[in-house]
């Protein structure tokens, strides 16, 4: 009795379905199209740039940053580093962002890690949100804090309690990250 074979087929996926390959597909194009818009109009006195890879690659899921202290501020006169780091499921997930461990500022992790409610996946972020507006935002926190929501205490005391000792230590940390005029 003759039999037909079974024929191999490939297993179908539903077009609604996002596979991983997909994600970061979706997530290496738009931080392509993040940094081609960054080179051509970012914010005077920032900067942004993928880290090199050990092949000498760009690795477009983690960035330096500068970000300038706004000026006539406590924060003028200095750029201040970050890190980003965007994580495959990027642009639907926000970048996490660290200053170096141990910067102070009322609403910055002692890891350095930055509180801002545009990072956070449950408050502001959006996918539409960019690189230009996340260190602007960051910018615009360093000179406003937000006393609701503090992330290391002592820097949120003095904020609050003791602008003298907080305007102080704020000085003191932009001389380490002056800038050259």
């Amino acid at each position: 009795m003759y039999r037909p074979r079974a024929q191999k087929t490939k297993a179908k996926t539903s077009p609604t379905k996002t596979t991983a390959r997909d994600t970061m597909s979706l997530c290496k194009t738009r931080l392509q199209e993040e940094r081609k818009q960054w080179r051509k109009d970012h914010p005077f006195g920032f900067y942004a740039r993928p880290k090199k890879s050990e092949d000498g690659s760009l690795d477009l899921t983690h960035w330096d940053a500068g970000i300038p202290g706004k000026p006539n501020s406590l924060w003028a006169d200095a750029t201040y580093p970050v890190s980003i780091t965007f994580s495959e499921e990027y642009p639907s997930k926000p970048p996490k962002v660290m200053f170096p461990a141990g910067f102070y500022h009322p609403n910055v992790y002692p890891s350095g890690t930055v509180c801002l409610s545009i990072l956070n996946e449950s408050q502001d972020w959006r996918p539409a949100i960019t690189l230009k507006q996340i260190v602007l935002g960051i910018q615009e926190l360093l000179t406003n804090p937000n006393p609701d929501s503090p992330a290391q205490e002592p820097a949120w005391k003095a904020f609050s309690k003791d602008r003298t000792t907080y305007e102080k230590k704020v000085k003191e940390q932009a001389k380490r990250y002056a800038t050259a005029t």
